[in-house]
């Protein structure tokens, strides 16, 4: 695996691969990288015939008194899993690579960016958006992948990519979960013991409101108003717990079919999201 930190070595890099009518499939991270990020590299491979990865904690999708300067940077195992998944580059730039010091341009998917995540976090889609759309430019992948827990951020990407007409397919992957349930995370390492043992109630409320929605007894309403109770009485701090509309993450009626629940809660210090999908019948 070849390892590259600028811009020119990247394209140097790809140059070769693209003069060989070779396709690229692009994994972006901020590292720390556990089974979930490497399952995005499993499933590259089979999309393309070379795949990038990218480690980069990007300060613009961090807001005041979150955690940049403490977010988990461990670059070095990073490499080694890296290596042993067969990515064929892994691009590692310094902050000074991806953003000059009078930057002035940024991707903003309005609406949907300001709800649920957005909302509790103003300006992080924006720096999502931002970041993706740059790396985008740098790398231009024939196919990129996410991972699904993080389904709004997905929902952003597929967006913007349509809007600026980025010639870039999106493939989300199934979120990988540890034997309790929980989705996989790099921000589950600042977890207690004791907040280990209660975080996988955030997936069973979800369950929990998947399997009342398909038992068709109550209204949607009532439905997130138990979820955001079960959390708080689990000991959870819950931001939102919305029944939506997978197409677009609009509010779900009772007569749509492609279904997303979508929660967020605070578990001590530890702000975890997750989701399910499914589609119920109209019967």
């Amino acid at each position: 695996m070849l390892t590259v930190n600028t811009l020119f070595e990247l394209q140097t890099a790809i140059k070769v691969w693209r003069l060989a009518r070779e396709s690229i499939a692009f994994v972006p991270t901020m590292g720390n990288l556990h089974a979930g990020h490497l399952q995005l590299v499993n499933v590259a491979k089979t999309k393309a015939d070379r795949v990038i990865v990218s480690i980069f904690v990007n300060p613009t999708q961090f807001g005041i008194n979150e955690d940049f300067d403490s977010y988990p940077r461990t670059e070095q195992e990073d490499k080694k899993s890296l290596k042993t998944a067969g990515a064929d580059l892994l691009f590692l730039p310094p902050n000074t690579e991806i953003y000059t010091p009078d930057t002035q341009t940024i991707v903003s998917v309005t609406g949907i960016s300001n709800r649920y995540c957005g909302a509790s976090r103003p300006g992080h889609f924006d720096g999502v958006a931002t970041i993706v759309c740059k790396l985008f430019n740098m790398v231009q992948p024939t196919i990129a992948v996410f991972g699904l827990k993080d389904f709004q951020q997905l929902t952003v990407i597929r967006i913007m990519v349509r809007d600026l007409n980025i010639p870039v397919q999106i493939i989300g992957v199934e979120t990988v979960r540890e034997p309790s349930g929980l989705a996989m995370s790099s921000r589950n390492g600042y977890l207690t013991a004791e907040e280990k043992a209660i975080a996988p109630l955030l997936y069973q409320s979800l369950i929990n409101a998947r399997d009342t929605i398909l038992a068709k007894y109550l209204p949607y309403s009532k439905i997130e108003q138990q979820a955001l109770g079960f959390l708080q009485q689990a000991g959870f701090q819950p931001d939102y717990f919305s029944i939506c509309r997978r197409s677009d993450l609009d509010n779900a009626r009772q007569e749509d079919t492609d279904l997303v629940l979508l929660t967020a809660a605070r578990l001590g210090k530890t702000r975890l999201i997750d989701n399910i999908c499914f589609r119920k019948s109209l019967e």
